[in-house]
């Protein structure tokens, strides 16, 4: 995997990805390898490291990104009944971009 699988692979094209939601900030997209049955990840389009690195000029990126996480989640609990919100951070955090899973659903594997 590489180091930044959202900034090189989903947002340069290079990997198809199917959209859900998208904005000139950010991108929500069903996830390539889903790990729940229901399985989005929302990222900002600029590249911020992980939830850590983000500064005071970000929040208005991170207000826009958050709206966005509500929607879809709102969406989720809807049609499915729940929803997760989560974000990983150091060595858990596989691709170093901030990006947030919404998933429902019991693991796939």
């Amino acid at each position: 995997m590489t180091e930044d699988f959202y900034c090189e692979e989903a947002l340069s094209g290079r990997t198809p990805v199917n959209k859900v939601f998208e904005t000139d900030n950010v991108l929500a997209f069903h996830h390539t390898r889903p790990f729940w049955p229901v399985h989005i990840v929302v990222i900002p389009k600029r590249h911020i490291s992980s939830l850590l690195a983000l500064k005071p000029d970000d929040n208005e990126l991170l207000i826009e990104l958050f709206a966005t996480i509500k929607q879809i989640a709102a969406q989720v609990v809807e049609t499915h009944g729940a929803a997760r919100v989560l974000t990983n951070l150091g060595r858990y955090q596989d691709s170093k971009h901030l990006h947030f899973h919404i998933n429902s659903g019991e693991p796939l594997r």
